[in-house]
């Protein structure tokens, strides 16, 4: 792999829910030092620190389920503006915070695809698919609705006009076991691809990665990682609000970081949904930090065992 400029970019976005915690996230990756395992691979790091939100102003919406508008909108432009000009620089890797986090990180992505004449490709680990809308979602969370505001549904007047949309074909979901019957009747009406567990019990886990990696690189795309702790199984990885049993296991979750490593497509990471608060000895912060170790290049087989 040729070394690339990581670019840390600390986003402690803890407003997309109501379950507090994902604040803490940014320090407990470099606490488990990401920087050092970056380092270790070959790789330059440059940490630019913690996003701030930008400064709140008056935000409403129809739905009076939806759970801190305002601060979801004013980190929603910081992270905007913050993922563009780290994409510029290098291979941005954004440490979380809540799922909310990706409204503002995809976005930013994007409109940096669009000034490089590149279509943006989204590749979404997760045990939901985040399709809903400041409408569409019962419980309020806006940390479900993150790839609805980038494929451009309705419902997010209050957010930023979006520069550059990322088309729904362009997008691919693995993991899912969490869908409510709204969600997958939206999911449905489009041409995303979607990969329930049970699909990956069936046909396995690189099958349908591959087959989205080889539509990445036909169309000489940009691909965005988005990387959920709840993708896998809460057995190895507790540190999360939103546990679904039956997640990805750890070799299934290497394999999918090491297949992405050999495609060499990938161009920004998201590292979200870590609640620190909920772990057991950092041992989900640490398996994350691996993940991205093998995304970047190196294997299993090379990484020391450790004890928790």
């Amino acid at each position: 792999m040729e070394p690339k400029t990581c670019v840390l970019v600390g986003a402690p976005v803890d407003s997309g829910k109501r379950r507090q915690g994902c604040l803490m996230g940014p320090d407990a990756y470099r606490t488990a030092g990401l920087a050092e395992v970056i380092e270790e691979l070959g790789h330059s790091v440059r940490d630019i620190g913690n996003v701030t939100p930008k400064d709140e102003r008056p935000a409403e919406s129809s739905n009076a389920q939806v759970y801190d508008l305002p601060k979801n909108v004013a980190w929603t432009e910081a992270l905007s503006e913050a993922a563009e000009a780290a994409a510029a620089e290098g291979f941005p890797i954004f440490l979380g915070g809540d799922h909310a986090l990706s409204l503002g990180t995809v976005a930013g992505v994007a409109v940096h695809a669009k000034k490089a004449d590149r279509p943006l490709f989204v590749l979404w680990l997760d045990a939901h698919t985040d399709y809903h809308t400041p409408l569409t979602t019962d419980s309020g969370h806006l940390h479900g609705t993150p790839l609805g505001y980038v494929t451009g549904r309705e419902g997010f007047e209050a957010f930023p006009a979006l520069p550059a949309m990322v088309p729904t074909e362009n997008v691919c979901l693995i993991g899912l076991r969490s869908v409510d019957a709204a969600e997958r009747a939206a999911l449905q009406s489009t041409d995303m691809q979607a990969h329930d567990m049970r699909s990956i019990d069936e046909r396995g886990i690189a099958t349908p990665l591959k087959a989205f990696l080889k539509k990445v690189s036909d169309a000489g795309g940009m691909l965005h990682v988005s990387l959920d702790v709840d993708f896998l199984d809460p057995s190895i990885a507790p540190a999360v609000g939103t546990t679904v049993p039956g997640g990805a296991t750890f070799r299934e979750g290497h394999l999918v970081m090491e297949i992405l490593c050999d495609s060499g497509l990938v161009t920004s990471l998201d590292l979200v949904e870590l609640n620190p608060f909920l772990d057991e000895r950092g041992r989900t912060a640490q398996l994350m930090v691996d993940l991205t170790a093998s995304l970047l290049g190196r294997r299993v087989f090379d990484r020391p065992t450790q004890s928790f």
